[in-house]
This record gives structure tokens, C-alpha cells and sequence, in this order.
């Protein structure tokens, strides 16, 4: 290649780097968040990790421990939509619609995991049958709900037409039986340790478990969209939570995951203004709700 032809190539390659990244989440300007406005602590509550509240170490306080990180990722982004959807203008409402279908993609995924691979290896390695029976009517409770905020979101005339109200109704259906049931399974896992049949401290099947709950935890997330999900998911993820114990949840070198919110996040940029966290994982103010004008 000749010089000048180079020089183009590599002058070009550069413009469209500074173009990717310029979208990426850590360029977003933010403003902490503040006690005087909602954030995505509410309306459902977020769960006590059992390892916080109890200071167990077994492998069931520590697998629910990390399926509580995941369901308060899963919660910040449900409290995030509730508020923010009224305040929506009309210019935002395509990434808006985005970032609540992210939301819905990431918790068809979570449930349909746990269903398929998840409830029955555990079920396995305890040794007793129907541990997730209540488990799985808790799920039963919400899907219709939740398939009917998806259906609203990808069956609009066009994006203009979406109303915040309607959305905040329809979130209003299945919250209750939602917001119990992702407090409930943290509580259910957590008291497996306690079952004449779960695995000794130190055995061979409790190594198992332990196995199966990372090896799940690690690709439950990454499985569900890689340029969606897994932004939506670490943005979502407060680090100052529990007096900043999980500042470093969930473990992996910090270019991987600096790569995995600015980069892959970098696709769907418009969409992660409205997350609850910056790019540090810090709380940041709901950024819809710096305009209640638009209400």
C-alpha cells in the first residue's frame, strides 16, 4: 500500500474510533444522585445481599448473594423506567424504548435460565424435590404482565406514539408479584444450606454447587446480548451499594469491564442516559427527571 494510501487508511480508522467512543457511556456527561429526587431504589425495594446481612460464607448464602446482584440490577433498571417514563420527551422516546426493551430482554433471559438450566442442576446437587416449587408459581405470577410491556413497547404505530402513562399502567399490573418474588428467591436459595439433604462444607458436592452457581452467574448475563443486556446490566450496578462491599462485583480485570460498558455500550449509546449508574458504576441522577417540565 502506498503511503499516501496509509495515511488515509489509518487517518480513517481513527476518525471512526473517535466517533465510536465520543457515543461511549463514560463521555456522558452525569450529575450525581441526589436524596431530594427518586432514583432506582424505589418503588420496589432492593434486596439485602445474604452474605451482608448474615455474614455466612456456605454456598448457598454466597450463590444467592449473587443472584441478589443480579435481581438489584434487574430492579434498579424496573425503578429507573417507572420514573423516568412520564418524563420522557418526545425526542427521546426511541432510546427510551430501547433501553425498557433491553430491560425486558434481560429479564426474559434471567427467568428462562434459571427455568432451563439453572432450577434443575441445583435441585440435583440438594437432593430434594420441589425446592422451587413456590419458585416457580412466583414466576408464573408475573410473565403475563411482563409480555404485556413488551408486546406495548414492539407493537407501537411508530415511537412517537408511546405514553409513559400507559407504560407506568401496564408496570403497575405485575410490580407487586414482581418486586416479592425477586426478594423471595434470594431468601429461598439462601435457606437450601439449611435442608438435611444439602451438601456438607467441604464435599465434593458442595464443590459442585459452588461450580454450578458461578459457571451460571458468569454466562447468565453475557448469554442474553452482549451490546445490550450486558451494558444495561453494569450500568445498572451500584458500587457505593452495602457500604461499598461489592465495588469490585462482579470479579473481572477492570479493562474487561471497562470495555464491556464503553465499547459494547458504545452501539446503543442513546439508550444508557437513562441508567441509574454512570459508567464508574456510580449513582447518578435519573436523567429524565432533570426535566419535570415535561411531565
Amino acid at each position: 500500500m502506498s503511503g499516501w494510501k496509509t495515511t488515509l487508511f489509518v487517518a480513517i480508522q481513527a476518525l471512526l474510533a473517535a466517533i465510536f467512543l465520543s457515543r461511549a457511556p463514560f463521555m456522558m456527561a452525569t450529575t450525581p444522585a441526589s436524596s431530594s429526587k427518586p432514583w432506582a431504589d424505589g418503588p420496589c425495594p432492593l434486596v439485602t445481599t445474604p452474605q451482608y446481612a448474615t455474614k455466612k460464607t456456605d454456598i448457598f448464602t454466597l450463590g444467592a448473594t449473587h443472584m441478589a446482584h443480579i435481581h438489584n440490577a434487574i430492579l434498579r433498571g424496573y425503578n429507573s423506567i417507572w420514573h423516568q417514563a412520564i418524563h420522557v420527551t418526545h425526542e427521546d422516546k426511541v432510546d427510551f424504548i430501547g433501553y425498557a426493551q433491553a430491560w425486558f430482554k434481560f429479564v426474559k433471559s434471567h427467568h428462562d435460565d434459571e427455568e432451563i438450566e439453572l432450577f434443575p442442576k441445583v435441585q440435583e446437587v440438594v437432593g430434594t424435590k420441589g425446592i422451587w416449587d413456590e419458585t416457580h408459581k412466583e414466576h408464573e405470577s408475573f410473565l403475563a404482565g411482563l409480555a404485556a410491556f413488551n408486546d406495548y413497547l414492539a407493537n407501537l404505530g411508530e415511537p412517537y406514539d408511546f405514553s409513559g402513562t400507559e407504560l407506568r399502567r401496564i408496570m403497575s399490573t405485575f410490580q407487586e408479584p414482581f418486586n416479592q418474588h425477586f426478594h423471595s428467591e434470594i431468601s429461598t436459595i439462601a435457606s437450601f444450606a439449611d435442608l438435611p439433604s444439602a451438601p456438607k462444607p467441604g464435599s465434593p458436592e458442595a464443590e459442585n454447587a459452588s461450580v454450578i452457581f458461578k459457571a451460571w452467574g458468569k454466562k447468565t448475563v453475557t448469554k442474553a446480548g452482549t451490546a445490550d443486556v450486558v451494558p444495561f446490566f453494569l450500568l445498572n450496578l451500584d458500587v457505593t451499594y452495602e457500604e461499598g462491599m461489592w465495588a469490585n462485583w462482579p470479579p473481572m480485570p477492570g479493562f474487561v469491564r471497562w470495555g464491556l460498558v464503553n465499547i459494547a455500550g458504545a452501539y446503543h449509546w442513546g439508550w444508557w442516559k437513562f441508567a441509574s449508574c454512570d459508567s464508574k458504576g456510580q449513582p447518578r441522577e435519573l436523567y429524565a427527571l432533570q426535566f419535570p417540565e415535561n411531565k
